[in-house]
């Protein structure tokens, strides 16, 4: 199975580099990394780790994933590996996340820490409630089994597109898993352990503003695609 991986990054010069080495065990095509207008060497390190890097000055997750997604889509592969650029993610987990795509089992595959175990400090407890009060309305107005909205997940290409991502910033990961289930995707989670991020601070759960701003996005988000059954 021909698998892509794409990392949104914002000024994660401190760890990028580790995150794209420490994908070279697992066969991947190749890694695109959606620089989102850093002002650091995030773009230089990456590249030098082996990554392709592509540039998205409009600040937002979603965007620098659009941006990695449109690069992809000259050549697309067969699935599609999504992961953050800060080390947090236990990249140990990659072939058990693509692993029910390529037996055609699942067309998404997310990876959850909630199932997982978390170190001390890799996810606050604000992002604790949040992810619990989205989970659940989600699986309340979907009627899906969801335990995490996390960035570490796989989709199969063709089912990618069916969901016509559109979301620019802290919706991404919801829109992904709302439009999944109101299309008839294919879920599945597995349990996968969080890390405290190698080194600098979240932008989004490192501050107050940041994990307001994303949690009214994620509820709005939801809000939205249950609009649209």
């Amino acid at each position: 199975m021909i698998t892509d991986a794409v990392i949104p990054a914002l000024n994660e010069a401190q760890t990028v580099g580790r995150v794209v080495e420490s994908l070279a065990p697992f066969g991947l095509r190749r890694v695109v990394v959606g620089d989102n207008g850093s002002t650091d060497a995030t773009a230089e390190i990456a590249r030098a780790a082996g990554a392709e890097v592509v540039t998205e000055p409009h600040r937002g997750y979603g965007a620098a994933c659009l941006r990695a997604l449109a690069h992809i889509r000259r050549d697309p592969p067969d699935a599609v590996l999504f992961l953050d650029g800060d080390g947090a993610d236990d990249v140990r987990r990659v072939p058990d996340l693509l692993a029910p795509i390529e037996r055609d089992v699942a067309d998404l595959v997310i990876g959850s820490r909630t199932l997982g175990r978390a170190e001390q400090g890799a996810i606050t407890p604000v992002q604790r409630f949040g992810n619990v009060l989205s989970s659940t309305l989600v699986n309340l107005l979907f009627d899906v089994k969801f335990t995490d909205l996390g960035p570490f997940r796989a989709a199969r290409w063709a089912a990618l597109e069916r969901l016509e991502m559109a979301d620019r910033d802290f919706g991404w990961t919801v829109e992904m898993q709302a439009k999944a289930a109101r299309r008839g995707l294919r879920c599945l989670e597995i349990p996968v352990d969080a890390h405290v991020r190698l080194a600098g601070e979240s932008k989004v759960s490192g501050t107050v503003k940041g994990s307001v701003k994303a949690g009214v996005k994620i509820l709005y988000t939801i809000g939205r695609e249950a609009l649209r059954r």
